[in-house]
């Protein structure tokens, strides 16, 4: 079927401008003025309204969907879902909370079976690095997953352990001799402490900016030593951000995420005992999101992602309000896009900023060139956006499997009204469509 979409506002790889996107199949074949004449004609035409803009799908490369194991949690269907509630088209699982992890090929192949007809979106898999497995890596990584996760400090679950500096050196030459990716937890075990009570403050203390920062440090002198492409992820100290831009500046293959908690929210803000705002690292004060922004807009930090941490209610310890008891997670992969949209344009940003980094950028970072952006040979997969309407959020509404947010009640803008997985609506009530994806796709 060949699908013309028109718009007054498209964010396209030329910038944002008037569009006409031809669809043919699952892949856009032509970006045209937005008047255009298609020849040969659609089969279909979408005129998107004076109000709405069309957006390329987002890619969410910080996901935990914990299924099998610890469906409770988060599984793929109610996770995809979510996903394309959100804009977001294309996904990538994280290797722990399942049960096994995806720490070898053949714990790959079960997460790959649970998986398969479930997915609303395409969904795609990090394998991970851990005490033990470096002669799992190998496999994993012709089996085709897009990297590899470890910890440099307990995760929270025991099945994936994190690793020492020796065993972190070891995967990461290994990595290097592959050509693969590393993404890294980076805080230092030393410089973080047990912190237990409903105080937010005394959290927040229990792990300081300085135990990102070393744990940083030490990965940029491995990767250097090694030669490993390294990806920082969900950085949350901003007194980090010199030292990678240091190590970019020196040649390093070396890229950071930050995600919308600390983007958005501010320990200022954080009410003692309201654990729905607890992640590790945490969120810290308003002058330290103000350096994230700054990172972001001089291309230092990279990416954003929504490092969508679900579980359920009873290990969120909401009602102790236990900030050392409770799980670390923050869920927000249905709210990511209006989220830092919402603080994006009141900072002057651009929608195309947005999507470069939560779009562009993730897509370019799983090595994913078909998607991220509305240009000929891409997969069609499209957003519909209003990025003028505001509303407030109502966790009825959300499709995680368990709807605990520290955004409830919070007015966002912009508001997804439809999105297009390779040239066809996602609809819910529908079987899903969504493909299981692996490393070296177009």
């Amino acid at each position: 079927m060949r699908t013309v979409f028109r718009a007054h506002r498209a964010v396209t790889d030329a910038g944002e401008r008037p569009a006409a996107v031809v669809v043919d199949g699952e892949r856009i074949s032509a970006v045209l003025l937005r008047d255009a004449a298609v020849d040969p004609p659609a089969d279909r035409e979408l005129v998107l309204g004076a109000d709405e803009v069309l957006l390329p799908g987002l890619v969410d490369t910080h996901v935990h969907v914990n299924e099998p194991g610890r469906t409770e949690w988060e599984g793929f269907a109610s996770a995809t879902r979510a996903a394309a509630a959100g804009g977001v088209t294309t996904l990538i699982d994280m290797p722990l909370n399942s049960l096994p992890p995806t720490v070898d090929a053949a714990a790959l192949a079960v997460k790959r079976k649970a998986a398969d007809g479930q997915c609303s979106v395409d969904v795609g898999f990090w394998g991970g690095a851990v005490p033990g497995n470096l002669a799992d890596l190998a496999p994993l990584h012709e089996a085709g997953v897009f990297g590899f996760k470890c910890f440099l400090l307990p995760s929270g679950v025991d099945e994936f352990p994190p690793l020492d500096r020796a065993g972190l050196a070891a995967a990461l030459a290994e990595v290097a001799a592959m050509g693969a990716l590393m993404i890294v937890h980076a805080e230092d075990p030393g410089l973080v402490t047990d912190a237990h009570g409903r105080r937010y403050a005394d959290f927040l203390a229990s792990r300081p900016r300085a135990a990102e920062d070393t744990a940083i440090a030490g990965l940029l002198e491995l990767a250097e030593q090694t030669g490993a492409r390294v990806h920082v992820l969900h950085l949350s100290s901003a007194d980090a951000l010199p030292m990678i831009a240091r190590a970019k500046a020196a040649g390093l293959p070396i890229t950071a995420e930050t995600c919308p908690h600390y983007l958005a929210l501010t320990a200022e803000e954080v009410p003692d005992g309201d654990t729905r705002f607890k992640c590790c690292p945490p969120v810290r004060e308003e002058g330290n999101r103000d350096a994230l922004w700054q990172g972001l807009a001089d291309g230092t930090i990279d990416a954003v992602v929504s490092d969508h941490s679900p579980s359920t209610a009873d290990l969120k310890r909401l009602d102790s309000g236990d900030f050392g008891e409770a799980w670390g997670g923050i869920a927000s992969l249905q709210l990511g896009l209006p989220v830092v949209w919402t603080e994006a344009r009141r900072r002057g940003h651009e929608l195309a900023d947005v999507l470069t980094w939560m779009s562009a950028r993730t897509a370019t970072l799983a090595g994913l060139h078909g998607k991220g952006r509305i240009a000929a040979g891409a997969d069609a997969d499209l957003v519909v956006f209003a990025p003028d309407e505001s509303f407030t959020v109502d966790v009825d509404r959300l499709h995680h499997r368990n709807p605990i947010t520290p955004y409830a009640g919070r007015t966002l803008t912009g508001v997804v009204r439809s999105t297009w997985l390779r040239g066809e609506l996602i609809d819910m009530a529908a079987d899903p469509r969504g493909r299981l994806l692996t490393r070296g796709e177009r």
